[in-house]
């Protein structure tokens, strides 16, 4: 997919607001399960949480700046939004500050070109194996993307995310996993834990984390 046309998808989602769209995962808080990785390293975003809302938001952002740059030095910043690579895929990081989110954004396949069921089987896959990030439609291709209140975000919710969108793009038409957890058997899992596990210790080598 050519930077041009992701960047016209980028600023058609912008238009449209879709960064303070509610996600529906929310509804399920009462049951959402454990995190991946228990909060017993050290996380400069838990020890070091400014009481400024703007010195918040600046900080949600200088994270996001320094796991992409870990991942990807050769990646593009306009202003407060991103587009890198991972493994080869095009991945994009839209924040809105006004509304204090950020969305992680990785474009799969033409909406138009989905068999018959597909739908359906996306809406199962969000209930079961995708819950965190999540597949939306948009501007005519299909998204794997994941979302969070920036005056929250941590590193290490971050570092996941970016894996559980990049998983949700590669299971597509699979297994539809984030890799994180599922309400069935599978491999997933661990496997995006191991991933995890590797990432933040590369960043705490880079003294990010």
């Amino acid at each position: 997919m050519s930077t041009y046309s992701l960047h016209r998808a980028v600023t058609f989602l912008g238009v449209l607001g879709l960064l303070t769209a509610a996600p529906v995962h929310a509804m399920l808080n009462g049951a959402a399960p454990q995190e991946l990785v228990p909060r017993n390293l050290n996380d400069r975003a838990e020890e070091e949480t400014p009481d400024d809302p703007n010195a918040i938001m600046t900080a949600s952002l200088n994270r996001i700046a320094e796991v992409i740059s870990a991942l990807d030095p050769e990646a593009e910043r306009t202003e407060n939004n991103w587009q890198f690579s991972l493994e080869g895929r095009s991945m994009l990081v839209v924040t809105d500050t006004s509304a204090g989110r950020m969305r992680i954004m990785t474009p799969i396949a033409q909406s138009s070109g989905l068999p018959e069921g597909a739908m359906e089987r996306l809406l199962q896959a969000y209930f079961d194996t995708a819950l965190a990030a999540r597949y939306e439609i948009a501007n005519g291709l299909v998204w794997g993307t994941y979302l969070h209140p920036l005056d929250s975000l941590t590193t290490r919710d971050f570092a996941s995310g970016v894996l559980q969108t990049q998983s949700v793009a590669q299971t597509f038409g699979t297994t539809f996993s984030s890799g994180v957890v599922n309400y069935g058997g599978g491999d997933s899992g661990a496997i995006i834990e191991n991933q995890l596990e590797e990432l933040l210790e590369e960043l705490k080598k880079r003294k990010i984390v």
